[in-house]
C-alpha cells in the first residue's frame, strides 16, 4: 500500500478509539497483531505488557477503559515511510484507582501489511504512568 493509505488506516484507528468503537479499531488489525503498549510500564499498570492477537489487544483496550480516564488524547503528526507510520502526539489522563494523573508526549509506531496493522509500539513517559498507578 502507499504511505498515504497506511496513514489513513492509522488515522481511522485513532478516530475509532476516540469514539470508543473498539470493534472497528480491532477490524483494522491483522489477526496476529503484535501489540507493545507503554514500553517500560511497570507491573502495577493494569494494561502493561506485550500482547499478541486481536483478542489480547481487545483485552488491552478493556483494561485501559477500566483503569484510566483520558482528559486529552491528541495525535498531532503522522510520519509515514514504507509500511511504517509514526504518530506523534500528547495525552493526559487520570487513573481511576489512585486519582493521580499523567501528562506526556508520545510516539506510537505502527507497522502495516496489506492495509492492516500488524505491529504497534508505544514510547512515552513511562515513569509518569508508573507513578500515576503507584
Amino acid at each position: 500500500m502507499r504511505e498515504a493509505d497506511n496513514t489513513k488506516v492509522v488515522q481511522d484507528a485513532y478516530a475509532a478509539f476516540g469514539r470508543a468503537d473498539i470493534a472497528t479499531l480491532l477490524g483494522l488489525m491483522a489477526d496476529d497483531v503484535d501489540w507493545q503498549p507503554v514500553i517500560g510500564a511497570a507491573r502495577q499498570v493494569p494494561f502493561s505488557g506485550k500482547r499478541a492477537g486481536k483478542a489480547a489487544v481487545g483485552e488491552f483496550f478493556r483494561l485501559v477503559a477500566e483503569s484510566e480516564e483520558f482528559q486529552q488524547f491528541d495525535p498531532r503528526e503522522f510520519i509515514a515511510q514504507g509500511n511504517t507510520v509514526v504518530a506523534i502526539g500528547h495525552y493526559r489522563a487520570v487513573t481511576k484507582a489512585t486519582g493521580k494523573g499523567f501528562d506526556s508526549d508520545f510516539a506510537m509506531v505502527f507497522t502495516l501489511r496489506e492495509g492492516k496493522i500488524v505491529r504497534f509500539r508505544e514510547f512515552t513517559d513511562s515513569a509518569a504512568i508508573n507513578a500515576a498507578f503507584a
